[in-house]
């Protein structure tokens, strides 16, 4: 059994407690939450994490995320 796996660590998503294993990607995180990629954008530890670093970005213990839903309007 891998150790790395089976570790929970603990994340502030939005202000709120989260857990998710030491391996978890960024987009496997979005995916767990139920949150759609396209339509949200994310604060990681107090800057602006462009998309095109999501799938690289892995979740470390005491990450800090504020996710934002894009609305359109008019």
């Amino acid at each position: 059994m891998n150790s790395a796996q089976n570790q929970l660590i603990q994340l502030q998503v939005n202000g709120k407690a989260q857990h998710c294993s030491a391996e978890t990607s960024l987009p496997t995180l979005l995916k767990q939450l139920g949150l759609n990629p396209r339509l949200i954008a994310i604060e990681y530890n107090g800057e602006i994490l462009h998309r095109q670093f999501w799938p690289m970005t892995q979740m470390q213990n005491g990450d800090r995320l504020e996710i934002v839903t894009i609305v359109g309007g008019g």
